[in-house]
């Protein structure tokens, strides 16, 4: 999830050996700093281009949102909670996404590019999911 001039969200550099990321992309938490990173570089490997359009803190907590479009044009909104410990070590991350469509798009093709290393049940799987839904 970095932007299309390189530069990195301003969470990366302080997440906490433990951190934990939730998102509405994910069935389940993704825990540990080096499995963020690789999720969040991964995401950005879907964005055709990134666009922050906020950021602001209150206390311990920081909130930023952006907007993207994903390599299938489909247009995305991000809002992020990055929750922080007394010292400044990120300790919690909470990204949704929206609309339905493009999340949905997001999760799919994480799933292809980071789905076996993570659990194939983390991610939404087309293939999968047309199956039940028969």
């Amino acid at each position: 999830m970095s932007s299309r001039n390189g530069e990195k969200h301003p969470f990366l550099n302080d997440l906490a050996d433990d951190a934990e990321l939730r998102g509405t992309v994910l069935r389940r938490p993704i825990l540990g700093r080096d499995n963020i990173k690789r999720l969040v570089e991964a995401v950005g490997t879907l964005y055709a281009s990134q666009t922050p359009t906020f950021y602001g803190a209150i206390e311990e907590r920081h909130f930023l949102q952006y907007k993207a479009t994903l390599r299938s044009g489909l247009d995305l909104e991000a809002v992020g909670v990055v929750e922080r410990d007394e010292s400044g070590l990120v300790r919690r991350v909470t990204m949704t996404f929206a609309p339905l469509d493009a999340a949905v798009s997001l999760s799919a093709g994480l799933s292809g590019i980071v789905g076996k290393a993570f659990g194939g049940d983390l991610f939404y799987d087309a293939s999968v999911n047309e199956i039940a839904a028969s």
